[in-house]
């Protein structure tokens, strides 16, 4: 059973994030961030795994702390519904082209947490949303998940076609690292461990 579900309280948020890496895309996400809800949307359809999330945070203050939290319990449930990663692809990549943006993403469920993130918004905000906010959230997704993750904008002019194509181009990718590989058995690693 490659599932999870993660709860998080603190003084700036509540929340709970479940994930069913085999499901069937289905997502049901209320984290109180219009834009946000519609990312991870994209981010369920797209990785081809279950996604709901229920929140709710400081956001008379800001979107910070609710988004940055539900990247950090993502994660840790990408974690546990891994658990000790045998039999899955390991990697996955993806060029991914929306209008006129163009991202790249490329992971590695290794254990080794890093981001490398080369995406530029031309602007601050989509909506209400802040746009550095994306940043965040990947960041928190990856240290917590344990995974490398590398992602480029190559083109692009339009902030809110900028997120999309990110969050497509991770999820993309993501369906492509947790997926069964038939070919192999154990741990897709030479040194037995990930």
């Amino acid at each position: 059973m490659r599932k999870a579900e993660v709860s998080r309280t603190t003084a700036e948020t509540a929340l709970t994030v479940a994930v069913d890496l085999d499901g069937t895309c289905t997502y049901d996400n209320a984290t109180g961030v219009g834009f946000f809800d519609h990312m991870l949307d994209q981010l369920a359809r797209h990785a081809m795994i279950d996604i709901r999330t229920r929140a709710t945070g400081d956001l008379h203050i800001d979107d910070h702390h609710t988004v940055e939290d539900i990247g950090i319990a993502l994660g840790r449930a990408l974690a546990e519904a891994l658990g000790d990663k045998t039999g899955i692809r390991r990697y996955g990549s993806c060029l991914l082209p929306m209008d006129e943006a163009l991202v790249r993403a490329a992971l590695d469920l290794s254990g080794r947490p890093f981001l490398v993130w080369k995406v530029d918004f031309p602007s601050a905000k989509i909506g209400s949303f802040d746009t550095e906010l994306v940043r965040e959230f990947w960041t928190a997704v990856a240290m917590n998940a344990r995974m490398t993750l590398n992602v480029a904008c190559l083109d692009g002019a339009n902030s809110h076609h900028i997120a999309e194509a990110s969050f497509k181009a991770i999820a993309q990718a993501l369906r492509m690292a947790v997926e069964p590989d038939p070919r192999a058995a154990g741990i897709p690693s030479t040194k037995g461990v990930l």
